[in-house]
Formats: structure tokens, sequence, C-alpha cells
């Protein structure tokens, strides 16, 4: 069952020769992305404009709840199995490449810090590739919030698109920090979106704000990991795909502020309950 798992999620033929292509990957090139991310904001704010100039606010929201516990079981499911993917493929690469680099780095800062000539193929590149594609689903919530709730913040539409546009920037370029951002990420997102699927079903909620915590949680490690990232770069010689790196602690900065923007604006307004739901 082991050598099963350990085969489909690191070995296979698909996985271990996965290259990351303008012409073979779909959604690999940047008319793709910048149009993707345009029609989103744009469907976004549309039906949000739509629902509040023709929908009365104190009318019942759509029930959409059977099919919202779909997509957090589906998403978590995804998450899950991206988070053992790229674990699995992360420990091979390791395993097989630390010849090359281990006098210079340990397995851990090769987490953070990929060597200087680092290409977009194999294993891990394959998930995180898996990963960019899973973006485009996690963008469905969106809609779903504002059928339910009429709420469409700043916060929410800038999260979504900058977590697609970075997780391009990965495999266009290389980046390194990639593995541990797509590892916290996942997990974080296997445990929110299960349960989002647990309460859509109608069982008991949590005693605190479950996916608040997360959130905070993911940034707070992702914060941590890009002081790693500035450290191993200075120290040893340079990390790759470094200027993508720059542009990603940048829009990850705006990200934070928004939530914390966001977060202390709505506990003014309405309750944490009001709050997990437009995140």
């Amino acid at each position: 069952m082991t050598a099963a798992v350990t085969y489909y999620l690191s070995q296979h033929p698909s996985i271990v020769t996965f290259r990351w292509s303008h012409t073979q990957s779909w959604g690999s090139t940047w008319s793709f992305l910048v149009i993707s991310i345009a029609v989103y904001l744009a469907l976004s704010s549309l039906l949000h404009l739509i629902l509040s100039l023709f929908v009365n606010r104190g009318s019942r929201p759509a029930p959409l709840a059977p099919v919202q516990a779909v997509h957090s079981l589906i998403m978590s499911i995804i998450s899950a199995v991206i988070f053992a993917g790229i674990l699995f493929s992360a420990a091979a690469e390791i395993n097989e490449t630390r010849w090359f680099w281990r006098r210079s780095k340990t397995p851990f800062q090769w987490l953070l810090c990929f060597p200087l000539g680092t290409r977009p193929s194999g294993r891990v590149f394959f998930w995180s590739y898996i990963f960019y594609l899973s973006r485009f689903l996690h963008m469905l919530r969106t809609f779903f919030v504002i059928f339910q709730n009429r709420k469409l913040t700043v916060f929410h539409l800038f999260n979504n698109s900058v977590l697609t546009i970075m997780s391009f920037l990965w495999l266009e370029f290389s980046q390194s920090f990639q593995v541990l951002a797509i590892l916290f990420t996942t997990l974080v997102y296997s445990a929110a979106y299960g349960y989002r699927f647990w309460t859509e079903i109608g069982l008991p909620r949590a005693c605190f704000p479950f996916v608040l915590n997360c959130q905070i949680v993911l940034l707070s490690c992702n914060v941590v990991c890009h002081v790693g990232v500035l450290m191993l770069h200075i120290m040893k010689g340079g990390c790759n795909g470094v200027g993508a790196w720059v542009l990603n602690s940048v829009l990850n900065g705006i990200s934070l502020l928004l939530f914390l923007k966001f977060h202390v604006q709505s506990r003014k307004q309405a309750p944490v309950k009001e709050i997990v739901k437009v995140l």
C-alpha cells in the first residue's frame, strides 16, 4: 500500500518527467494569467453590482449550501492530495539531488532556497503546477460568498488574485520557498475546507473562529519563511528566482496589511461568525 501511494505521488512517469512549458502546460502563458484574473475580477464585481441593484437586501440568500458543501469537500481532498504529493516528491528530490548541494545546504535550507540554475521540471514542479490549477477552482468560493452574503471585499479579491499570480511565478521563475509555501497552504486549506464541509452539512461549529485562525497561522508561517529565504540568499550565495521572490514578498506584505485592516474593521462592524463567512 505504501509503495503504491509513493509511486502515484512521486514516482509516476508523468510526475518525474514533468516540465513547465508555455506550449505544453495548460494555463502557462502570461496572457492566460492576465485574462483569467481580469475575468475573475470583472465577473465578481458585476455579479455583486447586479445583486446590490436588483435584489432586496432583506430577501433570503440563494440556497447554495449543498453546492458549497461539495465544493468544500473537493477542495479539502485536493489540498490533502497536493500536500502529500509535494511532501513525498520533495523527499525524493532531496534524496536524489543531495550530492549536488549538500556541501552548501541542509535539506531544510533546500526547501527554502533552491540552488541557482534550478529549472521548473520534475516532481516538485508537477505538484506546484497542480496547486496553480487548483487556484482557479478555489476562486469559485467568491461567487458563493456573493450569492450567500451579498458581500464582496477588496481583501477577498486581492488575496485570491495574488495567490494565483504567485503560484504562476513559482513555476515561471523556479522560485525558492515554494515547496514550504505549498505545504503550509495545502495543509491549512485541507483543514479549513474540511471544517467548512463539516459545518455546511449541518454539524456543530467549533467554539472559536477556526477558519480565521487558520488564515492567521498561514500568514504568520509565510512571514517567517520569507525572513529565512532572505537570510539564506545573503549568507549562502543566492537563491534561485529571487526576483520573483521579492515581488512575492511585496504582494504577501500587502495581503497581510489588507487582512489586518479587514479584520479590525469587521470586528467593529460584525461578529466573528460573519467575518469568517467572507474569508
